[in-house]
């Protein structure tokens, strides 16, 4: 029979994890930064995006505003949210596609999935471990799909082939979906 102390020590527990969730809220970011593009549309109109870079933790992705020239053309708009990206971010958050990492080839089919084509960089450069990959992957995801919304799945290559995974731990197979959970 479980005994009132251990009820109540796993009630602290869950109330301890429930507060540190909720007090580790992202800070706002005040800064603003434009990528400039070549646009196709001569429009000097900005569009508000969010980059999802890994927090300090290497735990959660977090938001960091940036500004896109408008593009008529899809695919550029998400070339361009890539470089950002491989760019990484400007203060406080955590890179997530390694340094060096190159972009080999975006397109947009008419199913509404985007193929990201990256070097083997992304692969060779990655730190380390199933979270990092996970962050990689959803960092890619997230920015291009909550930007997007022409886009509703991302399929990840690597040099031009499907990978098996991107450095040992999770499967690049699947077409991925957004998940807001990884966001804070």
């Amino acid at each position: 029979m479980i005994n009132l102390k251990t009820i109540l020590s796993a009630v602290v527990v869950v109330l301890c994890i429930a507060a540190i969730l909720i007090f580790n809220q992202p800070e706002a970011q005040d800064h603003d930064n434009t990528f400039q593009v070549q646009s196709y549309n001569d429009s000097s109109e900005y569009q508000e995006i969010h980059l999802y870079f890994a927090d300090r933790n290497n735990l959660f992705l977090r938001a960091e505003k940036r500004r896109l020239a408008r593009s008529s053309e899809l695919a550029e708009a998400g070339e361009n949210i890539l470089k950002m990206l491989i760019q990484g971010p400007s203060q406080g958050l955590m890179r997530t596609i390694p340094e060096g990492t190159k972009i080999s080839a975006f397109y947009i089919t008419d199913d509404a999935t985007a193929y990201v084509d990256l070097s083997e960089e992304v692969r060779d450069n990655q730190p380390g471990g199933a979270t990092t990959e996970f962050l990689t992957i959803y960092s890619i995801v997230n920015s291009l799909i909550l930007n997007i919304p022409e886009i509703k799945r991302v399929k990840i290559l690597i040099c031009g082939r499907e990978s098996m995974t991107l450095a040992g731990h999770i499967s690049l197979r699947p077409h991925f979906k957004a998940d807001m959970l990884l966001i804070r």
